[in-house]
């Protein structure tokens, strides 16, 4: 288990002096993760990205490349270009001044980052398998949680905190697993690098133990 208690993380939140809360609705996307990585400007493409680069008015160029382990991808007439700890916004500008060297007089080149192999969410707390999973396509928070194979059964769902940096800072905001299952709430999308914390029901909690440190037969006589 990765040991990364909720009253832990809250309560180094609280004394970040950059700490915020957002509602839920701060954390609905405002466009799809194919767009993500031109959105998130602290973003860097890494090794096993899956790129969608686009010339415009020339489709022969257009092409899916992943970037490979030396963080390198390879593209027509220009060859080989270092893209691993540059933005969406860098490869662009380094894509085009490539082909304005020698090829095209004015290139227009749009990349799209479409798998993000690189990045990775965190999920801990009550649920059966916690671990650090890799975000390579759109991911909500019901798809995150099946990645930790569900919840305990200690699991308080009504209470669910994602943890996110956004622009250097960090927030944090807290969900309804209840209510997303019923349509009640949206189900946000889950970004990389964002923590995910499902909290323990105190009850549920006292209920297990008692269980589990109650001799068998001291059970069986209650239903005597």
């Amino acid at each position: 288990m990765l040991g990364l208690s909720l009253g832990f993380l809250l309560s180094a939140c609280a004394t970040t002096a950059t700490r915020s809360e957002l509602s839920a609705d701060a954390f609905q996307p405002a466009v799809d993760s194919l767009t993500v990585g031109a959105r998130r400007a602290d973003y860097r493409i890494g090794p096993d990205d899956l790129l969608n680069i686009t010339v415009f008015q020339v489709a022969d160029l257009e092409r899916d490349v992943r970037v490979n382990n030396a963080g390198q991808i390879s593209l027509p007439l220009i060859g080989t270009i270092n893209a691993a700890g540059l933005s969406v916004p860098e490869l662009t500008t380094q894509i085009e001044q490539k082909f304005r060297e020698r090829f095209l007089q004015n290139p227009q080149v749009s990349v799209f980052v479409k798998e993000f192999a690189s990045q990775r969410v965190t999920v801990d707390g009550a649920v059966s398998s916690p671990g650090i999973f890799p975000v390579t396509t759109k991911l909500s928070l019901i798809q995150t949680i099946a990645l930790a194979k569900g919840l305990t059964n200690v699991a308080n769902e009504r209470r669910v905190i994602v943890f996110r940096t956004m622009e250097g800072r960090p927030h944090l905001a807290r969900f309804d697993l209840e209510a997303i299952r019923e349509g009640r709430a949206a189900d946000p999308e889950i970004l990389g690098e964002d923590i995910v914390v499902v909290d323990e029901s105190s009850g549920k909690i006292w209920l297990r133990r008692f269980i589990e440190l109650t001799p068998l037969i001291g059970v069986w006589s209650v239903f005597r």
